[in-house]
């Protein structure tokens, strides 16, 4: 068994992932984006070009992305009466813009557009977007934006296992999408996107893990969270409450009172109330010894249970003449 911290896409390995690409993209993989990069789009589908900017690639960028899981969250928030899928929103723009560009400010990476791609050579303020390429944006959002939708669905839909392969399937195919577009484009070297990608499953993977601990009541680096009405106890105050029950109509361990009937029951060889005159086994009506009428030979009309429950001595059970 694979320990849960040590899966690939558990926080130390995407996070340890993302290490080791920039490392190479820094220094031994230089020479291999040079080889790859190229403008494909304008070379091969001259026509096309605008049209894969305009729509293809727009749909991992902040338009598209963000609207898409800010409707998914305030329906969820309104069926469900609570803030916590706003809250899912709020930590996946901070999650972007804190983490994954943060890291761009401070890698400050040409992109093929404005150099050879080194790190500490560009910079927002000499080359403004293109002077921040590592890690890619868009390869970032796509999973990070719509990876957040899908578990917003997953944890108040409650989908079955075959949707919840189909959002996994929509969001790697949305994914792919932005990384071969813009590889296609030319917009970014081949380590941008593969460290973008990178980036937003741990951006993910982050908010996920502390939703989790925070919906646990786990602390977080120490920190113990307040409650927090998520969809558990979203569902929770929307169930209808469990009808009250009188103990006084609960038979005792035995025989006791009909269920709901008020009338003493009496088992064989167990006297009413202590009584210990009646302490004797009740005869077995069998064969003619049972009289049409419902009694017995001794005149003991025979118990029977109350309309449609069953009755907690059995069938040899007599009430008291």
């Amino acid at each position: 068994m694979i320990s849960r911290s040590l899966r690939p896409t558990s926080a130390p390995v995407l996070a340890g992932a993302l290490i080791v690409v920039t490392v190479l993209a820094a220094g031994p993989l230089r020479s291999l984006d040079a080889a790859l990069q190229g403008y494909w789009a304008r070379r091969y589908t001259p026509n096309w070009w605008g049209f894969l900017d305009s729509v293809p690639n727009a749909i991992a960028g902040q338009a598209v992305c963000l609207p898409v899981l800010l409707v998914i969250a305030v329906v969820l928030a309104r069926k469900h009466r609570t803030w916590h899928p706003l809250a899912i929103v709020v930590a996946a723009e901070v999650a972007f813009y804190v983490g994954v560009g943060g890291m761009k400010v401070l890698l400050a990476r040409t992109s093929p557009a404005a150099g050879i791609g080194r790190f500490w050579q560009g910079g927002v303020f000499e080359y403004g977007w293109y002077g921040i390429s590592y890690p890619s944006g868009h390869a970032a959002e796509a999973i990070l934006f719509y990876g957040a939708a899908a578990y917003l669905l997953r944890v108040y839909s409650g989908p079955d296992v075959r949707i919840r392969k189909r959002l996994n399937f929509l969001v790697g195919l949305i994914t792919a999408n932005a990384v071969i577009v813009a590889f296609y484009l030319g917009f970014h070297w081949p380590t941008d996107l593969l460290g973008g990608m990178l980036a937003g499953g741990l951006m993910l993977r982050i908010i996920i893990d502390v939703d989790r601990r925070v919906a646990a009541g786990k602390p977080i680096l120490g920190w113990r969270p307040p409650t927090v009405r998520t969809a558990v106890a979203a569902r929770s105050a929307l169930a209808p409450a469990p009808s009250p029950v009188s103990t006084a109509a609960l038979p005792e361990p035995g025989c006791g009172h009909g269920v709901g009937t008020g009338t003493s029951v009496t088992c064989p060889g167990r006297a009413p109330h202590g009584d210990p005159e009646r302490q004797r086994p009740a005869p077995a009506a069998t064969g003619d010894g049972a009289r049409h009428d419902g009694s017995t030979r001794s005149g003991h009309p025979v118990a029977r249970p109350a309309d449609g429950l069953p009755s907690l001595c059995g069938s040899t059970c007599a009430t008291p003449g």
